[in-house]
């Protein structure tokens, strides 16, 4: 039986702003009542402790969800604590709900400047503007890599869109824990530090001095082997494992270190087009300087000469898109290296009770 005692005074006062308000508007403040926990009154059985803590955390329920509530809990064998199925605690739905809403604002962001950064002055008009404005506008961009930005946020506007996808999925399907919502943060925190927002002043090196391959998840958890004497079971077999092992060793051998040999040679000629481009455009910009003074042709020829070269040399840059070549191997190169920790990991746990499905691992990685 559920008795509640509310205090029936509700305060309503009216003030008057003047000094802040030219207008003369008028603010009304309702004080509405409060459940106070200790007018709370609630004669439950001696198992139904957990609904009375719910109860007692705020939570306004009317007779039909209490009742509704009670069919979900089970009696508990030693008598102290019930046992829960299909009930999510209120407070991690909210928490699963407002990263859900970070993470599309993450969305957005990374979409747009990903727009802003297709966009810019194009290059053709930019090397046939003025030498001296083209030559620091040139330093600028291939600072930038604008083809390489765009790379970066379309891959993380996809990355964090799947994460939205996950985190639905967990809401609708089943009855998400704390533990969720703790490896959700895991994975948000991973993926901003791999794609950070240049709007907060910190870019992704664009010629950093060691190649490695994209990380945008978090790191695997190293699992304990258990010795378990089972060899079959959740999907797995003698045959899969020693397969998987295989997978591994390929990964290593080959997918991971041919993208990364690519993306070295990617990153050598994009450095070098980079510091061509205005060198070149600086010199061409001097010889035009000295056009009609007593050195003869030579500045004219300096000039036409530099400038003929620096149009071709940023025309492979940026027409080329380099950067973005560089930034797709590098995360290829980080995919494999997902995928081959991923593998291992389930390999390393020797009780195949607590790996992932066997089956449903072969599929999602080698059949994806």
């Amino acid at each position: 039986m559920v008795s509640l005692q509310f205090s029936s005074a509700v305060i309503t006062s009216v003030a008057y702003s003047s000094s802040r308000c030219r207008r003369g508007m008028i603010r009304a403040t309702i004080n509405m009542p409060k459940l106070q926990p200790g007018r709370l009154s609630l004669n439950l059985p001696a198992g139904d402790l957990v609904l009375q803590e719910v109860l007692d955390m705020g939570v306004g329920l009317t007779a039909a969800t209490t009742s509704n509530l009670e069919k979900k809990y089970e009696p508990s064998t030693n008598g102290i604590f019930p046992s829960v199925s299909n009930v999510s605690d209120p407070s991690v739905i909210a928490k699963l709900h407002a990263i859900m809403e970070a993470v599309a604002d993450r969305v957005e962001m990374h979409k747009n400047i990903g727009e802003a950064a297709r966009t810019p002055c194009s290059s053709q008009a930019l090397f046939h503007s003025d030498v001296f404005g083209s030559h620091g506008m040139l330093v600028v961009m291939n600072k930038i890599q604008p083809s390489q930005l765009v790379e970066e946020q379309r891959n993380a506007a996809r990355l964090f869109k799947q994460l939205h996808g996950q985190i639905q999925r967990t809401l609708s399907c089943g009855t998400p824990t704390s533990t969720d919502v703790e490896e959700v943060m895991e994975k948000v925190l991973s993926l901003d530090k791999a794609f950070p927002l240049p709007l907060l002043g910190a870019m992704l090196d664009k010629f950093p001095k060691v190649v490695e391959p994209a990380v945008w998840w978090p790191e695997h958890r190293q699992r304990q082997e258990r010795h378990s004497g089972r060899t079959d079971g959740n999907g797995w077999s003698v045959e899969l494992e020693e397969e998987m092992r295989v997978v591994v060793g390929v990964l290593k051998r080959k997918d991971t270190e041919d993208y990364l040999r690519l993306g070295k040679i990617a990153l050598k000629v994009n450095r070098m087009l980079a510091i061509s481009g205005p060198l070149l455009t600086g010199l061409a910009a001097c010889g035009t300087a000295f056009v009609g003074s007593s050195h003869g042709p030579w500045p004219a020829t300096l000039g036409v000469v530099a400038g003929a070269m620096a149009s071709v040399v940023n025309t492979m840059e940026h027409g080329g898109q380099v950067g973005m070549v560089f930034e797709m191997y590098r995360s290829n190169a980080g995919f494999f290296r997902m995928m081959e920790e991923s593998i291992e990991s389930n390999l390393n746990e020797r009780d195949v009770g607590r790996r992932e499905n066997g089956e449903c691992l072969k599929r999602r990685w080698l059949y994806s």
